[in-house]
């Protein structure tokens, strides 16, 4: 019930303020030892996914921690795995502010933050700090392109990171899918996207045998997409052997909020809105790889129902954030609880 009452007091200030004031506080209370204050117990619920074993399927997204500043606080909440990011190379200061907008009459939120972070570099400090990876926990690093990097050039900028945080990460996540990169997205078109798979399955075969470990690869992608892109994408992830699937990043799209305070913004639309476009594009995804990759689902999970409808969709482990803004550390425990409760009456899955 506390952070309810924290949420009025962050909402009261401008959204990327309390983004750094929320974080900092978690970030003391696992200082003190006493992140249980805001986090419930998690049910113990292992999943094989990718070639590894996650204790339970519930993940907090790219995006919230993009330097990898707050990875053992995380932690402590419950999560099954982390993914931090989206690094890029060098560093860069994103999208002038104000650029993250709450809608909060439908528990959405637009962000044009267009990759802020410090660079590679500082991200894999603060890694190299943490606890939490080298006790064995799961940590995904998400990867991008400068926004300087032209279009014909950021294969480049995927390799060097990729190369960079492969001994460092349990996974690595390409996002081609952020809407706030100019035509970063036009890397989820066929020639684009078979050529940077290529790419990136290449350079990790090299650093398999460079490190003596095999770090799985997954592409993020976006909810906006045709059907018969859904299948191209499907048939590419396969053809490169590519380890899983993020379905999805945020959306263009503004039905639901037409009309709301914020709805206007550019940017990425997340939250409550498009659980529906980003779990139906999940299904369709799950049915034309049939069980040969598995899928990350995220995109507007609010509650323990959403999470497992997710799981129901073909899913085999899930990520929220902007659901982690609204309903705060609870949303770990109640979407883990929800999704062993389904996986228990379905065993198979």
């Amino acid at each position: 019930m506390l952070y309810p009452l924290i949420r009025k007091f962050f909402f009261a200030l401008d959204a990327e303020t309390a983004h750094g004031v929320g974080m900092t506080g978690v970030e003391f209370l696992n200082s003190a030892g006493v992140a249980c204050l805001l986090a419930k117990p998690v049910p113990a619920d292992p999943v094989d996914a990718m070639g590894l074993k996650f204790p339970n399927p519930v993940g907090i997204a790219a995006g919230l921690d993009k330097n990898g500043d707050h990875i053992d606080a995380l932690a402590a909440l419950g999560f099954g795995f982390i993914e931090i990011g989206t690094v890029t190379p060098r560093a860069q200061p994103g999208n002038p502010r104000p650029r993250l907008f709450r809608i909060p009459e439908k528990q959405a939120i637009i962000n044009r933050m267009g990759f802020n972070n410090g660079g590679v570099d500082k991200l894999l400090a603060n890694v190299a700090a943490a606890q939490f990876p080298k006790h064995g926990g799961i940590l995904g690093i998400n990867i991008g392109k400068n926004f300087d990097t032209p279009m014909e050039k950021a294969a480049d900028d995927y390799l060097l990171c990729l190369d960079r945080v492969y001994n460092a990460a349990s996974y690595v996540a390409v996002n081609i899918s952020s809407p706030n990169t100019k035509n970063l997205r036009e890397l989820q078109k066929d020639d684009a996207l078979d050529a940077l798979l290529g790419s990136l399955k290449n350079a990790q075969a090299k650093l398999a045998e460079r490190y003596g470990k095999y770090v799985p690869l997954a592409l993020k992608i976006a909810p906006d997409l045709e059907d018969a892109q859904i299948r191209a994408i499907a048939d590419l992830l396969r053809q490169h052997r590519m380890d899983g699937v993020i379905a999805t990043n945020t959306t263009l799209s503004r039905a639901g909020v037409e009309g709301l305070p914020n709805a206007s913004e550019t940017g990425g639309l997340s939250g409550a809105p498009v659980l529906a476009l980003s779990t139906a594009v999940l299904k369709k995804l799950a049915t034309a790889l049939a069980g040969e990759i598995p899928i990350i689902g995220v995109g507007g999970i609010m509650n323990g129902g959403d999470a497992a409808a997710k799981i129901e969709a073909g899913a085999s482990l899930v990520q929220f954030y902007s659901g982690f803004i609204y309903r705060g550390p609870d949303l770990v425990s109640e979407a883990a609880a929800s999704i062993a409760t389904l996986r228990a009456r379905r065993p198979h899955q």
